[in-house]
């Protein structure tokens, strides 16, 4: 499988209309590619997740694409000490995946923690040879993470978290990932890696494809407070796990505005439009035309508004989840067969590597 080289053209609209037309491609030949996606394990998945990425995930595994979902537990150690919690968030995070629609069973899909693929791990050997400090130094995407971190000292780990990225991508041979805006530089790392080691290594056969990013066109879901994105850090989120009179004291405290007119009007009234936005995200509708239904009604009916649409949209997922919750015992097998499969594959990927760079035995 291989995936010739895309210049972006150095702007987010050439790699939007790029992504447009591989998301058509898509369509019509899933087959023709391998997605890489996933999370890190910090916590339970919230609702910024499931409208961000989650619905994607299951659209594209729906459509019969190949799809590995690598859950990045080796990566919450460059920024957090939360060790002591990864293995139950391992567990939650594939709960949340399973109940939103993944089918692990179909032939075409891997769920696994990459910690016990020590094969995939052996690729950031030979790719931190093909990048230098410098390049690593001004990634914008790592810079931003270690301000968000906090942290006064700052790992090699959080420095070479791009390249354990492009391992976890390319270990599989993917050649799609789905990513925002945000995480381009991360993935032009990763592009930038497999063209170096095929022109050193492998220049008559490649061994890497140039993996090409399908960018996500789902609104960003900002927190309850209005004002940031929703994350768990910031204490501004619904959780998918969340019971429905949880998602409604949440929400009664969500931030509105003082008028009581209720429009969308997403740069001057950004809480209400947020609120709207979920509204339109849990029922299909325009966010103009949820609006003018409300009018006058003013916060509190938006707020009852959005409290029944979410909860009555993610009734299906939650029971489902609390049915996954009982059964651990699955959740175990699910990922100990995600880890073989992902553990066979990468041993293949490495076999090729060690060959072309003459360390066969």
């Amino acid at each position: 499988m291989t995936t010739e080289y895309v210049d972006y053209g150095g702007s987010f609209e050439a790699a939007l209309a790029k992504s447009r037309l591989l998301e058509q491609d898509l369509q019509k030949n899933p087959q023709n590619y391998k997605i890489l996606t996933g999370d890190r394990p910090t916590g339970r998945l919230h609702i910024g997740h499931f409208f961000g990425s989650l619905q994607n995930r299951v659209r594209l595994h729906k459509l019969g694409v190949p799809t590995y979902i690598v859950i990045a537990d080796y990566q919450v150690l460059t920024d957090r000490d939360t060790f002591d919690a990864i293995a139950e968030n391992v567990h939650q995070l594939a709960i949340d995946y399973l109940a939103a629609g993944i089918d692990p069973t179909d032939g075409k899909t891997i769920i696994f923690p990459h910690s016990h693929v020590p094969e995939l791990n052996q690729l950031l050997l030979p790719f931190l040879t093909l990048v230098t400090n410098a390049e690593l130094d001004r990634n914008p995407t790592v810079k931003e993470e270690i301000i968000a971190s906090g942290q006064k000292n700052i790992n090699a780990g959080m420095y070479t978290y791009p390249v354990h990225q492009a391992a976890d991508i390319l270990f599989c041979k993917g050649n799609v990932v789905p990513v925002g805006k945000d995480q381009l530089p991360h993935l032009e790392l990763t592009r930038t890696i497999a063209r170096r080691f095929n022109s050193r290594f492998a220049n008559d056969k490649p061994v890497f494809p140039e993996p090409q990013p399908l960018l996500s066109e789902a609104p960003i879901v900002l927190g309850l407070d209005g004002g940031q994105k929703m994350s768990k850090s910031r204490n501004n989120t619904i959780m998918l796990s969340a019971d429905e009179d949880e998602t409604a004291r949440l929400i009664k405290r969500a931030k509105t505005d003082s008028e009581r007119l209720i429009t969308y009007d997403p740069e001057n009234r950004p809480e209400v439009a947020n609120l709207l936005m979920l509204i339109s995200l849990s029922t299909g509708r325009k966010p103009e035309d949820i609006a003018a239904e409300i009018g006058d009604g003013g916060g509190g009916q938006l707020k009852k508004m959005l409290t029944e649409s979410l909860n009555e949209y993610l009734r299906p997922h939650r029971a489902k989840r609390k049915e996954l919750e009982k059964d651990p015992g699955y959740i175990r097998q699910v990922l100990k067969d995600g880890v073989a499969q992902a553990r066979a594959e990468a041993e293949q990927t490495l076999n090729e590597v060690r060959e072309v760079m003459n360390m066969m035995l």
